[in-house]
């Protein structure tokens, strides 16, 4: 086990570059076994997501090879339809290997998903829309889960899977679900027939995957409804794609350098999907140039309140950083938490540096103090880790964060590119017996 020492205090000052997608890598990366050959995938980010899933491809019998930031994967040898092991536990994305393996093999087991605890999560949506394309489920091997969990999408054990004809169908999503989109598309690009989702993700990574599948020869396209068509395809081509630039990641480092000040250039800036970001960001008093130069004064702007919502709305995942970042802006914010019920968690953590955070339900109001301290915290999550970063970053003495591994599931090396902005942040062992 590993944590991060970091001593704050300091202003912010030179540039980055954000790594490749994490959330369009691990859909791309389960796609490559819909269809015989290599695909590789470009500027492929070092995680530990990455790495699970690399692991499972191999498991399956995907030839997977890592070359820098580049991974190719050939699944002409591939021959099994079941997951089993701890990547798949440990990750959310292994769902996604359900509708891949339809899409290849017509049946499919794996466990049920892990990955941040964040919320209860169901998967019934994935199941429904499969459902809907000719797929049974067998939930038998489910012996810890009752008929209640079961249709609730709820599961102890494996799932298991089968489509003796899978084809097209219509599918109406309760809620634009990005996973469950995915899975669907997954299934129905191969599937007979035409397919349509409606209600789908909107998500820059669904539609990285859509442009990933249609390189390959899938025929896909999104309606004036919002909604995706696919038409089946019988066989899917070997292509090249580079990922693009993972918008969460770059969105915490925006924060970042909001909540220290100084003046830091990120390159490779996601376009066009950080405008929710960005109107509060600007609304909290920050500059952002059209390089990706970041430039704060502080104390930052309260922001009178932010509510979560699905793309093109503010993204949850960027929830706990933006907190971080309104600990120490003048005033009181509130920020309303409408994806998962369980994503307040950072705020125990970030009242431990002395922030002063009320949580009611899903909104959390956040009274701005002078600065915070160095404490010792632990990363509730990925996306929280981060967020504690930025805070130890930016609050005044020695903070250390235990839980390191969260973080390096979708960050490839923050000590390193906090150190290329003048932060002092280091990855050490942890012996104690905390975190």
């Amino acid at each position: 086990m590993a944590c991060l020492e970091i001593a704050g205090g300091r202003p912010l000052y030179g540039e980055l570059t954000v790594q490749g997608s994490k959330n369009a890598a691990l859909p791309i990366l389960a796609a490559c076994i819909l269809g015989d050959g290599p695909c590789r995938i470009e500027n492929c980010p070092r995680i530990q997501d990455v790495e699970d899933t690399v692991s499972i491809l191999k498991m399956l019998g995907c030839r997977v090879e890592r070359t820098g930031q580049t991974v190719s994967v050939d699944a002409s040898r591939m021959e099994k339809d079941s997951i089993d092991g701890p990547e798949a536990i440990r990750i959310r994305s292994s769902v996604l290997f359900l509708g891949a393996l339809l899409g290849r093999m017509g049946k499919a087991t794996l466990p049920h998903p892990g990955g941040c605890a964040i919320g209860s999560r169901p998967i019934d949506l994935h199941l429904k829309a499969l459902q809907k394309l000719g797929v049974r489920f067998d939930m038998q091997e489910n012996a810890h889960s009752d008929a209640h969990n079961l249709t609730a999408g709820v599961f102890h054990g494996k799932i298991c899977a089968r489509a003796d004809h899978l084809h097209g169908g219509s599918v109406t999503l309760a809620m634009p679900s990005v996973g469950a989109t995915e899975n669907a598309i997954l299934a129905a690009v191969c599937a007979d027939g035409v397919t349509v989702i409606h209600r789908a993700a909107m998500e820059p990574e669904v539609e990285e995957l859509c442009d990933f599948l249609r390189a390959r020869g899938a025929r896909i396209s999104r309606e004036e409804d919002r909604s995706i068509r696919i038409h089946g395809v019988k066989t899917l081509s070997p292509v090249r794609h580079r990922l693009r630039a993972d918008r969460i990641v770059a969105g915490s480092y925006l924060l970042a350098a909001a909540s220290c000040g100084g003046c830091v250039c990120i390159r490779n800036l996601p376009s066009g999907q950080l405008d929710a970001l960005y109107a509060v960001l600007r609304g909290m008093g920050v500059v952002i140039d059209a390089d990706g130069t970041v430039r704060a004064d502080l104390p930052l702007k309260a922001a009178e309140e932010v509510v979560t919502a699905p793309y093109p709305g503010f993204p949850t995942d960027l929830q706990s950083p933006l907190m971080a970042a309104l600990c120490t802006a003048g005033g009181e914010s509130r920020i309303r938490e409408t994806v998962f019920e369980n994503r307040f968690l950072t705020a125990v953590q970030l009242r431990n540096m002395g922030a002063r955070i009320e949580i009611k339900g899903e909104t959390a109001r956040i009274e701005g103090v002078a600065r915070l301290h160095g404490a010792a915290v632990n990363a509730p999550d990925l996306r929280g880790g981060a967020a504690l970063v930025q805070a130890a970053l930016a609050a005044a003495g020695r903070t250390t964060i235990y839980g390191y591994e969260y973080i390096a599931r979708g960050y490839e090396d923050i000590c390193r590119d906090y150190r290329a902005l003048g932060a002092e942040i280091h990855l050490m062992e942890n012996n104690s017996s905390e975190g």
